[in-house]
């Protein structure tokens, strides 16, 4: 009898582990650009990969074509039972913030943007941090002082790269020029590589011979431009080095795929917690990629400023100018 009991139990135990394993539906919803944008979205989709491969639970995930598509798109998420659900851009907040409210039981999480709810994670970066080590490369890489920044959309987060990257630069040389571009007011700001090739062409004839962007698929524009010219460029958010290699001097990864596999896994462990989560430097948020494709490009001399000044930041010797916290950039 005894012995029966215990398989009894352990039958309800795997039961109602299978169960709890069944009703774990993490969703993901990529921002215009697409999953496949080399940069920003892929971070996330490279993040939902690693957790799906390790733990073999499956995601649902959707790619929007319009603005209006956001919105619809979370709710069928929400109505069909989809927990945690990450909104992967600050353009989602509005969209967010309408659906978890609707469902309050629903775990959400917004990548860039901060949505007040008791139900939603919202997940920031210090750009600027991992600008500041860019621009120190690009500064002791450039041949005559001029160096560039091309922007996606001209909101605040990327004046905080652009701020972040001038600080760097100027802590090199205070004499060193940026030039700086955005490309645009909407969303179509982050797809036009067209449009980055043209504004870094621009930047290339006004003598800037290192130009990083922040600009998603745009910068894709941004770096082959640079590479036609013999140039250089640096990559954004996912590891770019490979796309031109030897012409892409670093990228300033930022860990968008650290932070939807940790959202993933802490559902799945029911370890979730709601609020505001940042990431740095210190918590390996951001940061400056070295490989195969450019461990040619970096001296020992650069690299060891690179690690001196992150050294800085972190103990909070050096701190980095946050460009939203007044809309300004002292640098």
């Amino acid at each position: 009898m005894k012995h029966l009991l215990a398989a009894m139990l352990a039958a309800t135990v795997l039961s109602a582990s299978a169960a709890s394993a069944a009703d774990f539906k993490p969703a993901i919803l990529y921002d215009l650009g697409g999953k496949f944008d080399k940069s920003f979205n892929e971070g996330a989709y490279d993040g939902a990969e690693r957790f799906e491969k390790e733990t073999g639970t499956e995601y649902r995930e959707f790619e929007i074509v319009n603005d209006a598509q956001r919105e619809q798109a979370l709710r069928r998420f929400a109505r069909d039972g989809a927990s945690p659900i990450i909104s992967v851009g600050f353009s989602q907040a509005a969209a967010l913030e309408a659906v978890a409210k609707e469902y309050p039981d629903t775990e959400f999480a917004i990548i860039d943007s901060v949505v007040d709810l008791p139900n939603v994670r919202s997940i920031l970066f210090k750009e600027e941090e991992g600008s500041y080590l860019v621009g120190i490369l690009a500064a002791m890489k450039s041949a005559d002082g001029k160096v560039g920044f091309i922007g996606g959309m001209d909101i605040p987060l990327i004046s905080k790269f652009s701020c972040g990257y001038k600080g760097g630069v100027k802590s090199v040389s205070k004499d060193d020029a940026v030039f700086e571009n955005m490309t645009g007011s909407t969303g179509a700001a982050w797809n036009d590589p067209v449009r980055g090739g043209e504004l870094a062409k621009a930047q290339i004839d006004k003598g800037a011979d290192v130009i990083f962007h922040a600009a998603g698929g745009t910068g894709i524009g941004v770096l082959q431009a640079a590479a036609d010219a013999g140039k250089y460029g640096i990559g954004v958010d996912s590891n770019q080095n490979g796309l031109f290699p030897g012409h892409v001097l670093t990228s300033m990864v930022k860990r968008v795929d650290n932070a939807v596999y940790q959202a993933f896994m802490d559902a799945k462990d029911d370890k979730w917690t709601s609020g505001v989560v940042t990431l740095g430097l210190k918590e390996e948020g951001v940061g400056y990629t070295i490989d195969e494709h450019n461990k040619d490009l970096i001296t020992d001399e650069m690299k060891a400023a690179a690690e001196k000044a992150k050294a800085d930041i972190i103990a909070g010797t050096i701190e980095v100018h946050d460009y939203t916290t007044d809309s300004s950039c002292p640098y």
